[in-house]
């Protein structure tokens, strides 16, 4: 599966990239809200990780704009935040997020978050 990670914490993308290649996961990574927009046109990931506090554009708003438009729209995008009040959920599921992971969070977890969540999308696709 092809991840796209957007996050402007260098430690987090090296932390999330490492242990989803791991899992053989191809990663992609993104600084920025509008890279991230870019490499997700350009390369139609399986799945996008966004920050939400990032300079340039944040996740909310880049998550609008991928949800908008119809090359992206319908990758899932999986929020991944340090913000954690019900305020910010709300806004992350308001602007088209499909899921909300809050950091820290364990690596393996988060793998084993992405793939469940990721099957549940499917089957509900499908139907």
């Amino acid at each position: 599966m092809k991840i796209l990670v957007v996050d402007d914490d260098q430690n987090i993308r090296r932390l999330v990239s490492f242990n989803l290649s791991i899992e053989g996961h191809e990663i992609l990574v993104a600084r920025t809200g509008k890279e991230g927009i870019d490499m997700a046109v350009k390369n139609k990931p399986d799945l996008i990780l966004m920050d939400i506090m990032m300079p340039e554009m944040n996740g909310y708003d880049a998550c609008k704009w991928l949800k908008n438009d119809a090359r992206t729209k319908d990758i899932p995008l999986f929020m991944l935040s340090a913000k954690g009040q019900m305020t910010d959920l709300d806004e992350a599921f308001n602007v088209g997020a499909d899921n909300y992971i809050t950091k820290p969070f364990d690596v393996e977890k988060l793998h084993k978050t992405i793939m469940f969540k990721l099957e549940n999308l499917r089957q509900r696709r499908k139907s």
